[in-house]
């Protein structure tokens, strides 16, 4: 006599606050804080500070918003899961796609980077380090989730060191503090043109420029579904997550700005061109340029492990809301969603091959529509948090992460966001990410009310 076998879907609960705070670190400082802040201080000049400010109070709003909903009810679908419960299957379905996109041709871009220097390291080509690394990086994801979150851990760890390093160096630096250099005082923050030489246009281009920086810290409520705690990992978390990202990136760029002059600066290539270098440089070190290039390498490396979990768990729980093929929902022994793994791989591994290709016009494309992602994800945040929070209050599941000033700071959150879309619009080079962003989301829609596997969610029990 035969007895069907129902596999197991369910994740594991290995991951500590700890890991949890390093991941969204990790996911959050890559290579556009060490090479692409000089693009929007350039743009702005010292005034980048309240570009980076703005930013970052919508991401403080946005995060507490989707804190008090994960942490009443945590799921690795995160904002994607809340989205199908304030509006319905096609919003579920679009968002949980979207993001998956977006992280898998953001991680094909932070390799194709990585690849990049390694290759020059070793006298390769790129494709092999890269090869390398994304083999290397799926035997981590296949292991015990805790043994991820601790690998995890030690990679962003280690980011985070060299940036405490840099403002401990930067601070020393700006008040003479080194043998042979003199104070700097504020002749580059306030300069012969002031504290915004570009006035008001050159703040909203730097605003554009800065805008989605923190982008990533969402990946936070996705793995605190495996967490032992998740209300409570979900509440220290988030709040450590947000606090810490704003003090590195705001001094980083407070001690460029004092230290460096602004017309000086722009988007860097390499690590030689990085402002972090300029200010290492300052301080006579030596083996500067080979050292930013270990730290922009550990960088996009580390946000690349972090978002093969992001992507593979956010399957996973479109594969149990049945908005992703079955298959992708089983997990192995060590509870860890084996084929969501390997698709991320996969998609990851082409999306290296689609940047070396490079086909006329697709990539462009591609890139433009990422660049649009993340607010179209922070106002569904919004707006989900705007529809379930009075569910929430009356089912009594608010936990100890509750937004402030409901309603208004919700809805102040909203013309924030929907004020950045219009800046984009204005802006000839922001237009076309809207452009093409809308076009991904307007196909995703399409496919969710074309395409089902089914009612229901698969449960989550072997």
């Amino acid at each position: 006599m035969t007895t069907s076998h129902r596999p197991q879907t369910e994740l594991g609960t290995g991951l500590k606050t700890r890991h949890l705070t390093m991941m969204g670190l990790g996911s959050a400082i890559g290579a556009g804080l060490f090479l692409g802040t000089g693009v929007g201080i350039q743009a702005a000049g010292p005034a980048v500070l309240l570009a980076y400010l703005a930013a970052g109070i919508i991401v403080v709003l946005v995060m507490e918003m989707l804190g008090e909903m994960a942490a009443a009810r945590p799921s690795s679908g995160s904002f994607s899961t809340y989205s199908k419960q304030a509006f319905g299957h096609w919003a579920g379905f679009t968002m949980g796609w979207l993001y998956w996109f977006m992280l898998i041709m953001v991680m094909g871009a932070e390799m194709t980077g990585a690849a990049a220097i390694m290759g020059g390291w070793f006298g390769v080509d790129p494709w092999i380090p890269a090869l390398v690394c994304v083999v290397f990086f799926a035997v981590v994801n296949f292991a015990q989730v805790r043994g991820f979150g601790e690998f995890e851990f030690w990679f962003a760890f280690i980011k985070v060191a060299v940036i405490i390093g840099f403002l401990l160096i930067g601070v020393a630096l700006v008040f003479g503090w080194l043998p042979g250099v003199e104070p700097v005082g504020l002749t580059n923050f306030l300069g012969e043109d002031g504290f915004m030489p570009n006035g008001w246009p050159g703040l909203a281009a730097g605003l554009l420029a800065v805008a989605f920086a923190f982008g990533g810290i969402e990946l936070v409520t996705i793995a605190a579904a495996e967490s032992e705690k998740p209300s409570q990992a979900i509440a220290v978390a988030v709040r450590s997550v947000i606090w810490r990202i704003a003090v590195f990136y705001i001094g980083s760029v407070l001690v460029i700005t004092l230290l460096l002059p602004y017309d000086q600066l722009g988007a860097a290539e390499t690590a030689a061109e990085s402002p972090f270098t300029a200010v290492l440089g300052m301080a006579d070190l030596p083996g500067v340029v080979g050292f930013m290039e270990a730290v922009i390498v550990l960088a996009l490396l580390s946000a690349f492990n972090a978002q093969i979990y992001g992507t593979s768990r956010l399957v996973h729980s479109l594969a149990l809301d049945r908005d992703a093929p079955r298959i992708f929902a089983v997990t192995n022994r060590d509870s860890v969603p084996i084929n969501a793994v390997v698709l991320s791989m996969f998609f990851a591994f082409a999306s290296v091959g689609l940047q070396y290709w490079n086909p006329e016009g697709l990539l462009t494309f591609l890139l433009n529509a990422v660049g649009g992602c993340l607010i179209v994800i922070w106002i569904m945040i919004t707006a989900s948090y705007l529809r379930l929070h009075p569910q929430l209050e009356d089912l009594g599941e608010i936990s100890t992460v509750r937004m402030w000033g409901w309603p208004w700071l919700g809805w102040a959150t909203m013309i924030a966001l929907w004020s950045l879309v219009a800046l984009m619009l204005f802006d000839a080079a922001a237009r076309s990410q809207v452009i093409a962003v809308v076009v991904v989301v307007a196909v995703l829609v399409g496919l969710a009310n074309l395409t089902k596997w089914g009612q229901g969610r698969v449960s989550s029990r072997p």
